[in-house]
């Protein structure tokens, strides 16, 4: 019987044999590695899809040049993902420039996660901020995001996220 390992990438290995600094360390390193991450973050390969995404958000700069080119493929990549790696992803694109046409995408797609009341606190949470951030650069938004302010949204949100939100929504 073969051993799986054996039938891992090096990246693989190294996303589940190692601590955070290491891993960096590794991709920094071997920069050839870029690309089976990012193909890594938008598959459902688990437990390696999660970690390359928080690997990369670990490792990226805002508007990173070696993201650039994926951008679409990180949006669509969002769908069918447990929230933890929905999270991971979304940070990696909330650095990144969009074009209208991802904004309004990725805007409607944070509106369905910060709408369903049973995900995670922390995913509402980065979905919120990036439709704080839409409703900045597009002000015509302000009316729909307030309608998503209302407290059914807030009461199923963790104590410190909720009180992060209720203070996003004061200073907009």
């Amino acid at each position: 019987m073969m051993n799986d390992e054996f039938l891992l990438t090096p990246l693989e290995i190294c996303l589940t044999h190692n601590y955070k600094d290491r891993m960096v360390a590794f991709l920094k390193a071997h920069p050839v590695c870029w690309e089976e991450a990012i193909k890594l973050a938008v598959s459902n390969k688990q437990p390696y899809s999660w970690r390359a995404a928080w690997l990369l958000w670990s490792c990226i700069e805002k508007n990173d040049t070696r993201i650039q080119p994926h951008i679409q493929s990180l949006i669509e990549g969002l769908t069918n993902k447990k929230d933890g790696h929905q999270r991971e992803i979304l940070k990696i694109l909330f650095l990144m420039e969009l074009s209208e046409e991802q904004e309004s995408t990725l805007f409607d797609f944070c509106i369905q996660l910060w709408k369903d009341i049973q995900k995670k606190s922390s995913i509402r949470h980065i979905a919120f901020r990036f439709l704080q951030n839409m409703v900045e650069k597009y002000p015509e938004l302000k009316h729909e995001l307030e309608f998503y302010s209302d407290k059914i949204y807030l009461e199923s949100l963790s104590p410190g996220i909720r009180q992060s939100i209720i203070k996003i929504i004061k200073t907009s």
